[in-house]
Parts: C-alpha cells; structure tokens; sequence
C-alpha cells in the first residue's frame, strides 16, 4: 500500500496552511458570535485533521476501484437526507447523529469528484464521444437534483462548476466548450429575464429576490439586500488596519442585527471590519497559495485519475472563496456558499480537508519523486 509513498515529501506546508487558515477561522468565529460556534468548530477542526491524515495514507488508487460504490453511497445518502433530514430554517440539509448535524450534500462533492475522476479516467480515450459525455452528464444529475430538493441550490452551482473544471483537464474537445460558453450567455440572460416574471416557477420566491436584489438593491434594501449592503459598510469601515479583533464597537455587524449569521455566509465581513484591507486580504493570500500548491501537485501527479482529482478539490476551494467574497462584497447574490476554512460549518470543514488528505497523498506519489526513486 504504501510502497510508492515518499513520506519525506509529504507537503507539510501544504498541511500547515490548511491548518493555520481553520485555526484563524476559529479566531474570527468566535469575535463574530457565541461560544457554542467556535467550540463546535473547534471539534470539527480536530476531526477534520484526523481526516485529513487518515486520507492522506490512503492510496488514492484504492478509491478510484470502489468509484461505484462511492457514487451509489452518495445516492443513498442524500435520499436519506429526505427521508429523516432536520429542518432548519426551511432546509432540510442535514442529518441529527445527537452529538453532531452532518451536511451529506457537502460530502457529496468529494465524493462526486472521486467518481468523476475514476469515470473520466476509464473513459479517457472516448472523452469526446458524445454518449459518454451525456452519459456522465446523467449520472451528475441525479445527486443534483436530490441536492435541490433539500433545496441547497449553492451545492449544486459548486457541482457543475466542478464537473465543468475536470471535464476540460480530461480533455475534452474544444468544440464542445466553445458551445458551452456560446450558449452561456444567452441562457443566462433568459434566466435572468424569466424569473423576472410573477409566473414563473424554476425558483423558489426567496432565491428569486435575492437575483433581484442585485439588480435593484435600492428597491430590496430593506430586505434581501439589507445584509449585502451592511457588509459593504463593514467590510469598508475596517479600512486599512480594521478596528481590532474582538472589537466591541456597538455599531460593529456582530454587535447588532445588521447581519444575521456573520460566523456562516458572511464571515469575511467580520474579517474586514476587524483587520481591514490587510487582514481580508491575508486570507485571500493564503486561500490562493492552497490554490497554486495543489495546483503543483496535480501537475505532478502519476495518472489522469490523480490530476483529476486535485483539479476537482481546486475547483471546489476556488469557486467557493470566489462567491463567499462575491457575495461579500455585492459583486454576487447571496448562495450560502462558505468561505473555505473559515466560515464556521462542520460538515464544510471536514468534507474540504478530506479532499485536501487526498491530495497529500498524490502528493507523495508524484512521478518525479517515483522515477527518482
């Protein structure tokens, strides 16, 4: 099992990072609300190591080999998310195991990235066959379309960006992306027009306004944009150095009613009022540094199947940090899509540094390290 391993070059910096980036989620967590949130998250931490480690001295072959059996698991559990999901705030998301809510839809997205990959990667010579493509196309859309009942419309967003990602690192004909983006655009300018119309019925109302209030935030500023407006103020009023970690400012957004769960959707908010400019952009920072390091390593990776795999737990940390700071800043409508290590989530934090013990361990079988060897 471990005779490729070269456990020298296990990518402690990488590990650190994703570490050190968690540790100072925790920080803002706990500015931004009750001791309840950064002591849970605290424990998702030291789980999300063990994970971590575990995965990384997990070979990731050996997953590939069990890819069905991953997909179907998938299947049954989001199916069970429905069946006896908690409730809360008009979602059914989650699963009670009493000492811990579990999110499967976030699991989810590592678990599609292993089928995709081992998919892609057995198919690797007919990628531009167009029965294989529809094929793969199916097979995503049926954990997708479990996931939107919940309903959990930014998971499935995070979905087709990442199916998008690895289908183009797979190879995929030119011709077929080149469409894709060609009808991109139109599609999107009927969505946007459709669900405009007091008829219309692809959207829930509240996922509808906040489309809405993007475009006319002055007419939904009171409502739907009201937390996307305050972040501005927040994340503006921090300036260059912020105004403190922990600042108790009665008019700080933790300290009133201005946003309604800083410690989730809107933690880098906290972060900009708190450390200003320099803070929130230290983040960033290091959110790409992860980036361009699994980067690296994919580019290093023994087979298609490993690349594909790093590409997918990229392209989920990449889209992720881009909304959550879209969001943040107005640039995006509200989703619900965390800020990767940073915003407070359990099952986000866990299932994130899952992907990243894989990516250790494809790490540590590199081709150069093996033809060195």
């Amino acid at each position: 099992m471990f005779r490729h391993y070269q456990f020298r070059r296990f990518d402690f910096l990488l590990a650190l990072l994703v570490i050190a980036i968690s540790i100072f989620g925790i920080i803002a967590i706990a500015s931004a609300s009750d001791e309840s949130f950064y002591k849970r998250q605290i424990f998702g931490l030291v789980l999300g190591i063990i994970v971590m480690i575990v995965m990384s001295l997990v070979d990731y072959r050996l997953l590939g080999k069990f890819y069905w059996i991953i997909y179907l698991f998938n299947i049954g559990f989001l199916v069970l998310v429905l069946l006896i999901g908690t409730n809360i705030n008009g979602a059914t998301r989650w699963i009670n195991l009493g000492f811990i809510n579990i999110q499967p839809s976030e699991f989810s997205k590592i678990f599609m990235i292993i089928f995709i990959g081992m998919f892609l990667e057995k198919n690797k010579h007919r990628i531009n066959n167009p029965f294989i493509v529809l094929q793969l196309l199916i097979l995503v859309a049926i954990p997708m379309l479990l996931i939107t009942r919940q309903p959990d419309l930014s998971t499935s967003l995070v979905l087709i960006f990442l199916v998008v990602c690895m289908l183009f690192v797979a190879g995929i004909s030119y011709k077929y992306v080149l469409t894709v983006l060609g009808l991109s655009v139109p599609s999107f300018a009927f969505i946007f027009w459709y669900v405009e119309q007091p008829t219309q019925k692809l959207l829930k109302s509240y996922q509808v306004n906040r489309i809405l209030s993007l475009r006319y935030p002055e007419r939904y500023l009171l409502s739907e944009a009201w937390q996307q407006y305050n972040s501005i103020l927040a994340i503006g009023s921090g300036q260059l150095y912020g105004k403190g970690i922990y600042s108790g400012e009665v008019t700080s957004v933790k300290n009133t009613n201005f946003i309604s769960e800083p410690q989730t959707d809107f933690i880098f908010a906290v972060i900009g009022e708190e450390l200003g400019f320099v803070g929130a952009s230290l983040v960033i920072v290091a959110l790409l540094i992860i980036i361009i390091k699994c980067i690296l390593i994919a580019k290093d990776a023994m087979d298609l199947f490993g690349v594909l795999l790093v590409v997918g737990v990229v392209s989920i940390i990449t889209f992720q940090t881009f909304v959550n700071v879209g969001v943040a800043t107005a640039i995006l409508p509200n989703t619900g899509i965390p800020l990767p290590f940073v915003s407070y989530g359990l099952s986000s934090l866990i299932s994130t540094m899952m992907g990243i013990g894989i990516v250790l361990n494809i790490s540590m079988q590199r081709k150069s390290l093996i033809k060195r060897g």
